[in-house]
């Protein structure tokens, strides 16, 4: 039995290692030439490949479940297609045992997952988005596209870009009076942390005064403010990417200034959430393996199995901004999905037995 076990952990975990590789590949194909059109100043090919090069590890986390959930369909598919399960089944092994050994790949890869998710993906992601702007030139311009937005009381600040080692780039500062009406606008080129506050270089201060403006410049400047480079590194990173106690952090942070923290406890739930997501997946794909598609091609297999992923995960990217519109806890938007897989999983398994 034991021999059994672990030809079926080999097999579907061998699946799972495959369907990874041709995932990612096609991932990282894709996303180079997508950095390609964000070219200019310095961040040209080289630079493109390198950004692709460090967010890998965030994109073998977005595709670990998948990978489970396709892995385990294709390695029980192949062995249902050669009718090795109707002989281990024979031999006297229950379902339960099957799917047990089945599982426990995707309880490594579960692990990897919380590893990778918590550990290496945001402070690749960090560094990969931070030498992007920087390539790009954050501290040339104003405000660019991209970068950070913030609020502290009645300023709003932009952040083009924040390097590995804490510097910021592209500086905006925008203060408004009660009545939200615009005081100045300032912009520095680079700004470093002192300890306690943020030493502005080469500033451009713009006064709005009831009839004229008025414009003064600054080799450096002392700006006061609440937010440290801990706070820095995560905003930096959008939510879905940070790991779960950064998440937790900042978004407390928010609720303490009273700012919305709905994206942040949203992508927390999810993080949270990934393992049971998971593990129901692939309870989903085992059970169709014994069900409904016990005895058709490997290539329906795949293609149900893309659907029904594909599903999932737009059930998630639907409910989730529902939460964030309509006030609904975030928990919902995450675990409705799971629960509806768990269910038909479930019912197949009970039938299948």
């Amino acid at each position: 039995m034991r021999k059994i076990d672990q030809y079926v952990m080999r097999t579907v975990g061998g699946a799972m290692f495959l369907v990874m590789v041709v995932v990612l590949s096609l991932d990282l194909i894709f996303g180079f030439i997508a950095e390609l059109d964000d070219a200019r100043n310095d961040y040209q090919t080289l630079q493109a490949l390198w950004y692709v090069f460090m967010t890998l590890p965030r994109r073998i986390y977005d595709y670990l479940p998948l990978g489970a959930f396709m892995g385990c369909l294709v390695g029980l598919g192949a062995m249902a297609s050669s009718s090795e399960l109707t002989v281990i089944r024979a031999a006297g092994v229950s379902i339960k045992r099957i799917v047990w050994s089945a599982m426990k790949p995707t309880l490594i890869v579960v692990m990897i997952g919380l590893v990778v998710g918590e550990y290496v993906a945001p402070p690749a992601e960090r560094m990969a988005q931070s030498q992007k702007a920087i390539a790009q030139g954050a501290g040339e311009n104003v405000a660019t596209a991209s970068g950070i937005w913030h609020r502290e009381g009645d300023v709003f600040m932009h952040l083009n870009a924040v390097s590995p080692d804490g510097e910021l780039q592209g500086v905006s500062l925008f203060r408004f009076d009660a009545d939200r009406w615009m005081l100045s606008a300032s912009f520095s080129e680079r700004a470093t942390y002192q300890g306690d506050y943020w030493q502005l270089q080469n500033v451009t201060t713009t006064m709005m005064g009831e009839e004229q403006l008025t414009q003064e410049t600054y080799e450096t400047l002392r700006w006061e403010t609440g937010i440290s480079p801990d706070v820095l590194s995560v905003l930096i990173v959008k939510p879905e990417n940070l790991p779960v106690t950064g998440l937790y952090t900042y978004a407390s942070y928010l609720d303490q200034q009273g700012l919305s923290s709905a994206n942040y406890w949203l992508a927390f739930w999810k993080k949270v959430l990934m393992p049971l997501g998971t593990a129901v997946m692939v309870l989903v794909a085992i059970s169709f393996i014994f069900g409904p598609l016990r005895s058709v091609t490997m290539g329906f297999r795949v293609f149900t199995g893309l659907i029904v992923g594909l599903l999932f995960k737009y059930m998630q990217d639907l409910l989730g901004p529902m939460s964030l519109v309509f006030g609904f806890n975030p928990v919902l938007a995450i675990l409705v999905p799971i629960a509806i897989n768990a269910a038909v999983g479930a019912v197949l398994m009970r039938r299948a037995g």
